[in-house]
């Protein structure tokens, strides 16, 4: 018989470790994320110091419900609804100007949050066990490869991290798809698992790409 503890266990101890101030590393729909309470300034300072990430780069939350959008952006637009709408849970994040409720620690001193509402289970139940909405950004070192399975993460984040769920492989694989919907023209910063076809459809309106250096 293995010893080896539930997902259910996984869960609750991932809670218990975010609340104290810890950082975890998780499935999602699209691919690994590491996790940390973003009201815990230290624990964002782990997040950034494990990935060798930049301190002006923002870090993306994770929401568990649509309803969130209100607590962590300043406006909602209207196109932001209607993508929530109809691409949220997905492999979409939305860029939204934030609202006093979002340190600046975690969105490198801009006036924007990045957000998304995964499609999975595990980041799902950590984020209602925290109580707040989540950082949830790819566990890897900046500009290395996201990792899709917990044997990835270690390699990459190892004894950085204070637990690793093991939920398998990713079902995605592929990032989220980035869109900036805090100026006039939304505006897609990323490519990813959701096409800008059906971005621009849902919009119903003309799209703006940020050509990738």
């Amino acid at each position: 018989m293995s010893n080896r503890p539930t997902i259910e266990q996984q869960i609750q101890l991932a809670i218990d470790i975010l609340k104290s101030g810890g950082i975890v590393a998780f499935p999602t729909d699209t691919v690994y994320g590491l996790g940390a309470s973003p009201s815990n300034e230290q624990a964002v300072e782990r997040i950034y110091r494990a990935k060798k990430r930049a301190h002006n780069l923002p870090l993306p939350l994770l929401l568990a419900d649509r309803s969130e959008l209100t607590k962590v952006a300043m406006v909602v637009p209207q196109v932001a609804w209607r993508l929530a709408e109809h691409l949220l849970p997905g492999g979409l994040t939305l860029v939204l100007r934030k609202s006093p409720w979002v340190p600046s620690a975690v969105t490198g001193g801009g006036d924007t949050i990045a957000v998304r509402i995964p499609n999975h289970h595990i980041p799902i139940a950590l984020i209602q066990g925290l109580g707040t909405p989540l950082v949830g950004t790819s566990a890897n070192v900046s500009g290395k490869p996201s990792p899709v399975t917990a044997d990835e993460v270690h390699e990459q984040l190892g004894g950085e991290v204070d637990l690793i769920i093991d939920g398998g492989e990713c079902p995605g694989g592929i990032e989220s798809t980035v869109i900036d919907v805090s100026g006039e023209v939304p505006t897609i910063i990323r490519e990813g698992a959701v096409s800008q076809e059906e971005i621009a459809k849902t919009c119903g309106s003309p799209l703006r790409k940020i050509q990738q250096a």
